[in-house]
């Protein structure tokens, strides 16, 4: 070998980035980097490569400092408007518009600021992650090092209890394994091996002889050459992606994007228009200006913001209720867009722990719940062999502790009514042979009453091969190996890891406890099949979110078959269905990848880069995505969905940063009433929406038509500022609170490409507009042909009680306000009541006349206003009537 202390930067830089690791023997992995395994590199060259390839840390990209971040919050289109409002109302004098408009736009700007701050403390969060020391081979000797300093060629020794520091090939694995859940998916640890692999497109969960930065030792001892560093990890390569997916838009910005930009132009044209045509009249300018200025601020919804921020606040806060934390507040809406939700397995639709699923015993195949079968001598060796040969520890009112696979045999042990430490006390260890990756295999040696009994578990296919009989019900019997094997093989394609339990009798301690001659001459006992097993209410969320029209797939690190078997379960699939691996999606052209998408719901061996492919190729569809997991490897996709759901239990703080939501108690079943409060939020704000335009557009029209009908201008700008701030502002934030809708899980998902105005919502907001200006012109032209003084006063009042009596037809697009009842949202009727009272206020209150310029009206002409204010509301009821039956909006009915 070259001496170790003459590698060339340049060169190990491209074996760095370049070398198919876990195809090249490991050997060869030395040889590139120029390493004497015994010896470990030089402490100079050790130098030189560390100036050469830098720490072994996530870099971290230059990041706009936070006065920067919060002063892009304010470049949206729709708050530069709001802004221009708040210029306008200061210039006419009003304070209070002012002071709301300036704290809704802050308010905005704050949150904003923290959606983007949450970005930087993902990629924080993946430093933790980072081993703060690491045991190298330098100069022959055996040192500490921080693992910042670890350069690629560093030998490295792992034990039980480290964490992995960087990306290693494996030259030396003892008894190793690794818990690699938080990176693959995998939920169970992996024994790890040194033999290279021929497929050079392995999945990440299936190179074995490797260890990656950021997993933990959690059994035996290894060695390896340090192959990878910093950025070039593959826990590296996930913070390159967290970095580089800024994330998609919600649909609700979107929608009040798109919405903000037309009604402003909008609101501008019909202003200017208003303003000439009062000029060409002959009107006062200064009044027209003045007129035309106080429009175009009453045009504009201010209040919009603050109401979609009160309901979605509100909206985070029952979810937190519920057990789902919100990160992000867009996210509540969001949730009732999605159409589908990609979810990992490993701890989001299973327990995330190892369960006995199903036993082979005495030629029958018995699933959980198992129960042991009462004078079957086959049953009863098994279950002392699951007890006796295990090292989980337990005790008492305590958790018990070991490798999760020994765990879960403890545990079946148990319920098959043996206990450990009671049979330890009859049949006590007096020797082991651990087990070994090579050997596949286990044994534990007991005294028994009358001679020694060992006990053998491991693969299927080592195992078996080693028994010369089997035990039945109440005798041994020859063995048929095919037809055990192929027992074990249907175990497998269902999911389950299997282990063959086999013992042996002797008159007494072997003098050599060689495996060679221990683990001969075996008796079978029976096939043990684990899984983490599905969350039992998962299923029923499962078909909750199929009837309301939502995609469940399964995205995940583990193995296809244990994939296809809990999604067969939990009816994410059904018997026959088909899955792709990883490797499979990687070797298809962006064409086939959008439709397998579109077809598959099952996703195994996926690769951190791919479950962000899938959820991209989805989107470019245009679906609205949900990403559920917990770990590291799904980080990227998480940020990269619609909504990321993170783990808040057994996920990792990478998860919980990159996660715009949190479910608290890492329930699946918990998204299904996080959908159902995202749908009743999207609800009311489109019902303020419509409210509120609606309202505006009736004050435009008022203005507009005026002058074409011969009358002279209806309304002063204190009239219009005073109905735009009592009936868009208290009225419009109670509307947040109005309760879900009939059949909300009924019915599927909004469209993505939907606009915000479907369902008829346009049509009503023109014709009511049109009705509300025109019962308000009515009482301005009656008042005027009946010589009343008051005809201006009339207007003003007609104006705003029709747009109070609109704010309760409109609490259901469907329903009756006489079927929901008044009092189902307390809050807004008190608010209208509140209301009505405040706008008789301006009328009776000597004070206030001179201010609003209005003068106190008759008991008949406010009889008469508020019989032409209801025309609104019967009209509303009467739209609300044909559409239950059918005669309105037929193309636009929701499911």
């Amino acid at each position: 070998m070259s001496s170790p202390g003459t590698v060339g930067v340049a060169g190990a830089a491209a074996s760095q980035n370049g070398v198919v690791w876990h195809v090249l023997p490991a050997a060869d992995a030395a040889t590139v980097f120029r390493v004497d395994p015994e010896q470990g590199l030089p402490a100079a060259e050790a130098a030189r490569r560390a100036a050469a390839y830098g720490p072994n840390a996530i870099p971290e990209h230059v990041q706009r400092g936070p006065w920067r971040m919060l002063a892009e919050q304010f470049t949206d289109f729709m708050i530069l408007v709001l802004i221009g409002a708040a210029i306008v109302s200061g210039i006419l004098g009003e304070v209070a518009d002012t002071l709301a408009i300036v704290v809704i736009v802050l308010l905005n700007g704050l949150i904003g600021f923290a959606q983007e701050y949450r970005a930087q403390r993902a990629v924080a969060a993946l430093k933790v992650l980072a081993a703060a020391n690491a045991t190298v081979r330098r100069d022959g000797e055996v040192v500490s090092l921080p693992a910042t300093q670890l350069v690629p060629g560093d030998v490295v020794l792992l034990e039980a209890g480290n964490i992995v520091p960087a990306d290693v090939r494996l030259m030396e694995a003892v008894q190793l394994k690794v818990d690699e859940s938080a990176l693959t998916g995998e939920s169970v640890p992996v024994e790890k091996r040194t033999a290279p692999y021929a497929d050079a497109e392995l999945a990440l969960g299936d190179r074995r002889n490797m260890a990656f930065k950021g997993t933990t030792v959690t059994y035996g001892r290894g060695r390896g050459v340090v192959v990878a560093t910093g950025a070039n990890t593959e826990l590296g390569k996930i913070a390159t992606l967290l970095r580089a997916d800024e994330g998609e838009k919600t649909p609700l910005q979107k929608r009040l994007a798109q919405f903000g930009q037309r009604l402003a132009v909008a609101a501008v044209a019909i202003c200017a228009l208003v303003f000439a045509i009062g000029v060409l009249r002959g009107e006062p300018v200064t009044l027209m200006f003045l007129t035309a200025i106080s429009l175009a601020v009453a045009a504009i919804p201010e209040a919009l913001p603050a109401v979609v921020t009160v309901a979605l606040a509100l909206g985070a806060r029952v979810m937190v209720e519920k057990r789902a934390l919100i990160r992000r507040l867009p996210a509540v809406e969001t949730l009732g867009s999605v159409t589908h939700i990609c979810s990992d397995k490993t701890g989001t639709l299973t327990e995330n722990r190892m369960q006995v699923d199903a036993i082979y015993v005495a030629g029958q195949l018995q699933h959980a719940p198992l129960r042991a079968a009462e004078g079957n001598a086959a049953w009863t060796h098994l279950c002392r062999a699951l007890a006796l040969s295990n090292d989980a520890r337990g005790a008492d009112g305590d958790a018990v502790t070991g490798d999760p696979t020994e765990v879960a045999l403890y545990g079946a042990a148990a319920r098959l009514g043996c206990d450990k430490a009671r049979e330890e006390r009859f049949a006590p260890r007096l020797a082991e042979l651990p087990f070994d990756s090579d050997r596949k295999r286990m044994t534990t040696l007991h005294r028994s009453a009358d001679d020694i009994v060992s006990f053998t578990k491991g693969a299927p296919e080592v195992v078996v091969e080693r028994c010369r009989s089997v035990l039945m019900a109440d005798a041994e019997t020859a063995i048929d190996r095919q037809r055990i094997l192929q027992q074990a093989e249907d175990m497998a394609a269902a999911g389950l890891r299997v282990l063959a339990v086999a013992y042996r009798r002797w008159p007494e301690l072997p003098a050599t406890l060689d495996p060679e001659t221990v683990e001969c001459h075996l008796t079978l006992l029976g096939l043990i099949g684990l899984m983490d097993p599905p969350r039992p209410e998962v299923r029923d969320a499962v078909a909750l979110c199929q009837s309301a029209g939502i995609t469940v797939a399964m995205i995940t690190g583990d193995h296809p078959a244990t994939a296809r078997a809990i999604a067969t379960r939990l009816g994410i699939i059904a018997e026959g269905d088909g899955v792709i691996t990883g490797p499979e999606l990687g070797r298809l052209a962006p064409a086939q990848l959008a439709q397998a998408v579109e077809r598959l719901r099952v996703f195994a061996r996926v690769a951190p880069e791919q479950k962000i492919g899938i959820v991209r190729a989805l989107q470019e569809k245009g679906y609205f995505v949900a990403m559920t997991g917990d770990g590291v490897n799904d980080a990227p996709a998480l940020q990269r969905a619609d909504i990321g759901i993170a783990m808040g239990v057994a996920g990792t703080d990478v998860a919980r940063e990159a996660a715009h939501m949190i479910l608290l108690d890492d329930n699946f079943a918990t998204i299904v009433g996080a959908v159902r409060e995202g749908r009743r939020i999207f609800d009311n704000i489109r019902k303020f929406v419509k409210y509120s335009v609606t309202c505006n557009s009736a004050e435009v029209w008022t203005l507009f038509l005026a002058p074409f009908l011969g009358l002279p201008v209806p309304l002063l700008p204190i009239h219009i500022l005073w109905i735009n701030l009592v009936t868009d502002g208290l009225p419009g934030l109670a509307l947040a609170l109005e309760p879900e809708e009939r059949g909300i899980m009924q019915r599927p998902p909004r469209p993505p490409q939907e606009s915000l105005f479907a369902h008829g919502m346009w049509q009503h907001m023109i014709w009511v507009g049109l009705l509300m200006a025109g019962t308000a012109l009515f009482a301005q032209a009656w008042a005027l042909h009946t010589g009343s003084a008051h005809w201006q006063t009339m207007l003003f009042m007609v104006l705003a009680l029709s747009q109070l009596g609109h704010v309760l037809a409109i609490r259901s697009e469907r329903h009756s306000l006489f079927r929901q009842g008044l009092w189902s949202n307390r809050t807004l009727f008190l608010v209208v009541l509140g209301t009505a009272g405040l706008q008789l206020a301006t009328i009776y209150a000597p004070p206030l006349n001179p201010i609003f310029k209005t003068e106190p009206l008759s008991a008949a002409e406010l009889i008469f206003c508020l019989l032409l204010s209801a025309v609104v509301f019967v009209a509303v009821e009467i739209e609300k009537w044909m559409v239950r039956r059918g005669w309105l909006y037929q193309s636009d009915r929701r499911a």
